[in-house]
């Protein structure tokens, strides 16, 4: 995976800005950015974690003249101690999109390649500065919606994560070794009562992996969301509610029945819950081929949903499918919401409580909420509602350690496979050296999660999802 070659990248946001970065990096980015600045000093002469300020331009070998492009600062950071571990050199324009494309177009002629995405982080991880879990912390860093999962990537961003997989590989390899070498030097390595202990230490492994593997799906929502679907018949105030939620109009509302069509998907952020809002297709039989396919994304959205938001039109008694639609979010984590309390109400949420009771005799909490989508009353009660949902119930995070990928997730289960076959041939009674196949498979599948076994095309898909310059 490893290239040589100097490479480069606008490390800031294109567009017009104060500020425009160009980040270079590789064997000869000090020398070759020499060539391009003008300054007191040369870069070559520059001490590591430096800046100069000086002039990029660009010369004519021929006449020997040259042309301004930008004034610069320009830093200098000096391999190893850098975050690709190689010479690097930042360059800090003014922000307009036309000098920032000149001077990368200007690198590009002096021999220095465009990194691909990720390229730098790669580099990192490849130098060995940070292991797989800190390099995809990185992104989850940059993409946090939330304080919680702001946290969240920090924590595995400063190797909590690498640290006790780390640890826990170090206990499977040590005792690898002293069966290997018991098995090879007998006498003075003994193998009595050996699985006992062995399986006490896998058993004590295990509740650590199970710890991990638990926190995956909350890992998961933090991460991504909460999947939110809003469904309900037509015309009960779905778009309204989360154009609500999001403070502006973002979905079309009409009086029109079916206005909606297909799943518009918005994220919120709700008293530090980031919510994953899915404005579904009015439920109902309908012969419209069109406005068919919007229902059944609406059905696909609330069977893939964490949470479901039912939303019933109170002014008006529960139809058909009203009662359809709670045989269906019967049993899921659901709000039930009563809609349009601004209009003369018929159908209240007590009323719906006692219908739900019937339906359901053994569920007493019933989340219900009535709310004007056109006079905002309610809204209060339904932000508290989720933020009651997300802090004591099962949507509850601490500061624990969280499992946030699902390749994290499935290395674990593999791991945890393995142990517990060392386990069935302990009780069995094999020999030893059964023991260490599958004490090294769980090695191997740990392995992956920080990086140390993991293959070439997989660690490329991990780091092409990266934004460019980082």
């Amino acid at each position: 995976m490893f290239k040589s070659d100097t490479i480069c990248a606008i490390a800031t946001g294109l567009g017009k800005s104060a500020i425009g970065m160009i980040r270079v990096s590789g064997p000869d980015a000090i020398n070759i950015c020499d060539g391009i600045f003008e300054g007191k000093k040369k870069l070559t002469d520059m001490d590591s974690f430096t800046a100069a300020f000086g002039r990029i331009v660009d010369r004519n070998p021929a006449n020997g003249e040259c042309d301004i492009l930008d004034e610069a600062i320009v830093l200098v950071m000096k391999a190893p101690h850098t975050y690709t571990t190689e010479n690097t050199v930042e360059i800090d324009l003014h922000g307009g999109t036309l000098v920032i494309r000149k001077v990368l177009e200007l690198l590009v002629k002096s021999g220095v390649r465009v990194a691909e995405p990720g390229e730098f982080t790669k580099r990192a991880f490849l130098g060995g500065r940070i292991d797989m879990t800190e390099a995809e912390a990185v992104m989850d860093v940059i993409n946090a919606e939330t304080d919680r999962a702001l946290k969240t990537s920090v924590n595995q961003l400063t190797g909590k994560l690498r640290e006790e997989i780390a640890a826990i590989r170090e206990k499977i390899l040590y005792h690898t070794a002293y069966i290997e070498s018991a098995l090879d030097d007998p006498e003075n390595y003994s193998l009595d009562g050996f699985g006992e202990k062995l399986s006490d230490e896998i058993n004590d492994i295990l509740s650590r992996i199970d710890r991990l593997v638990s926190t995956a799906d909350e890992g998961r929502l933090i991460r991504e969301g909460i999947r939110t679907a809003i469904v309900g018949r037509p015309n009960v105030g779905k778009s309204s509610i989360l154009n609500l939620l999001l403070g502006e109009d973002r979905a079309i509302v009409t009086d029109i029945e079916g206005t909606t069509r297909d799943t518009l998907e918005e994220y919120v952020n709700v008293d530090g819950i980031l919510l994953k809002l899915i404005d579904t297709a009015g439920i109902r039989d309908t012969a419209d081929v069109v406005e068919r396919i919007g229902v059944d994304k609406a059905r696909s959205s609330m069977e893939d949903a964490d949470l479901v938001m039912l939303i019933l039109d109170g002014s008006h008694e529960p139809t058909e499918s009203d009662m359809q639609l709670l045989d269906e979010v019967s049993g899921r984590n659901a709000i039930y919401i009563i809609n349009k309390t601004d209009k003369d109400i018929v159908f209240t949420g007590e009323m719906l409580r006692s219908l739900l009771k019937n339906k359901n005799p053994e569920i007493d909490n019933f989340r219900i909420v009535e709310l004007s989508a056109k006079t905002s009353a309610g809204l209060e009660n339904l932000r508290d509602m989720i933020s009651d949902m997300f802090f004591h119930e099962e949507l509850d995070y601490n500061d624990q350690l969280y499992i946030t990928k699902a390749r994290h997730k499935s290395s674990l289960i593999e791991a945890e496979k393995s142990l517990k076959r060392v386990i069935e041939s302990i009780e069995e009674g094999l020999g030893e050296d059964f023991y260490t196949i599958d004490l090294m498979a769980a090695y191997e599948s740990l392995g992956e999660i920080i990086g140390e076994t993991l293959e070439d095309d997989l660690a490329d898909k991990i780091f092409s999802e990266f934004c460019m310059g980082k």
